[in-house]
């Protein structure tokens, strides 16, 4: 049996599809390139960010290249940072001056990045934080920038949240009605205090955002789109969205398995960060991806373009290393989900599945020697099995051949010939035709 989610509010139907995505994280930070979240972390008063508004200047940026670059990696569909916590807006927007045409580059970054992905036939995202460290309204609690300074408490006095709850609409009504249709919005995020916080800890959650109204408001203006979960509300949320780690199963709320998507990036950073070393090599991306689809799940990858508005080197052979792999194996990813359970994965193996071609795909992390054991799915199950990166044969074998070899196999086992040589190939899948 394979597991199905419920109807979800947005129309998920293509989403749970196309698998794979890209995450964009641009903005201001890109100029100290130290973490999107520098501000915060070295707590920088309006005064001196004010500098890296003064210098924003990406004359290198290219959106068609950022869309080819996406596309040719396997990417589906794309989501971008409209706003992050700085505030900072890459459109022309009516309610700040905060925003990328007044800045040297002079002029709305969002609308050119949304025509190039679109000319990609790639859907569109947009990520729009409702945090707000230069909203002079936006209250100071205790992830604020300016959460430790000494007049804290009096800057609040003048601060009047409700007034920035309007503006959080404001925006978002523009981003909704000025694109045309927009697939994905991804707000970020809420901290409410609950138990988990410290006593007397101040943060921000329904109530702050008005998230009812807010929500509400989305769903009027395109009620198709996919709503990710953290506006602090029980319902209403399209997908489940872990964040930097790889769930151990299908992610499940109240035991009814969820859409969902894992949000990861390439190295420690979402905002491009200069002298960041953890980065993850291509396979452990491309593995990274394949388990996420294998406990039916997508992925969405981010890149942090420089200051100038490019993606720097490390990212893009990451991308074309990725892109190699899917040019062979992405039948093993789009349309595809978490294997019946009646299936079970080899060791050191992942399991996807294509419901509507009945199609069984074996992803092999470690390469074993000469042969792949299949448990509980018998011989006569299998019409035909092949390589995916080249259409090559592989032998399948019933138990028996191997029982003096191989004394636990049973009855209902199959045995898969493999070369001795591993293909010249990231991860080698082979691709199972089932009857």
């Amino acid at each position: 049996m394979v597991l199905q989610t419920k109807q979800t509010p947005g129309d998920t139907s293509w989403f749970v599809k196309d698998r794979f995505g890209l995450f964009i994280h641009w903005g201001l930070y890109a100029l100290p390139a130290r973490h999107e979240w520098v501000k915060h972390r070295e707590e920088i008063p309006d005064e001196i960010y004010d500098k890296y508004f003064k210098h924003f200047d990406p004359d290198l940026y290219d959106p068609e290249m950022w869309a080819e670059l996406a596309s040719n990696a396997g990417m589906k569909y794309f989501v971008v940072t409209t706003k992050h916590h700085e505030g900072f807006c890459l459109w022309d927007s009516k309610l700040t001056d905060y925003k990328a045409p007044n800045t040297p580059v002079g002029r709305d970054l969002l609308r050119p990045m949304v025509d190039a992905f679109r000319k990609r036939n790639m859907k569109v995202g947009f990520y729009h934080s409702l945090i707000d460290w230069h909203h002079p309204d936006f209250t100071i609690d205790d992830i604020h920038s300016m959460r430790n300074h000494p007049n804290r408490e009096k800057l609040n006095k003048t601060r009047d949240q409700q007034k920035y709850i309007e503006y959080l609409h404001g925006q978002v009504r523009e981003l909704l009605t000025g694109f045309g249709k927009i697939d994905i919005l991804w707000f970020d995020f809420s901290y409410p205090a609950t138990q988990h916080r410290p006593k007397g800890w101040v943060g921000k959650g329904r109530k702050e955002w008005d998230s009812e109204r807010l929500y509400k408001m989305v769903r009027e203006l395109q009620p198709h789109i996919i709503l990710d979960d953290r506006l602090d509300l029980d319902d209403g949320w399209d997908i489940k969205t872990p964040e930097q780690f790889q769930p151990q199963d299908w992610v499940k709320i109240n035991g009814q398995p969820v859409v969902w998507e894992a949000c990861q990036t390439f190295s420690g950073s979402w905002g491009y960060h200069r002298d960041e070393e953890s980065w993850k090599s291509v396979d452990q991306l491309v593995q990274m991806l394949i388990d996420t689809v294998s406990k039916g799940g997508n992925l969405l990858l981010n890149v942090g373009p420089t200051g100038r508005g490019e993606f720097d080197e490390r990212a893009i052979s990451r991308l074309n290393g990725i892109g190699e792999w899917m040019k062979r194996h992405s039948r093993s990813i789009y349309n595809c989900t978490q294997a019946p359970e009646e299936f079970k994965a080899p060791k050191d193996c992942r399991l996807t599945y294509n419901p509507d071609t009945n199609r069984l795909y074996v992803h092999v992390f470690a390469w074993p020697f000469k042969h792949l054991f299949l448990r509980g799915i018998p011989k006569e199950r299998i019409e035909y099995a092949q390589l995916l990166n080249d259409a090559s044969e592989v032998q399948i074998s019933s138990p028996e051949v191997h029982r003096l070899e191989y004394g636990d196999v049973k009855p209902d086992d199959t045995i898969i010939e493999l070369p001795v040589k591993k293909p010249n190939t990231v991860v080698p899948v082979i691709e199972l035709f089932l009857k």
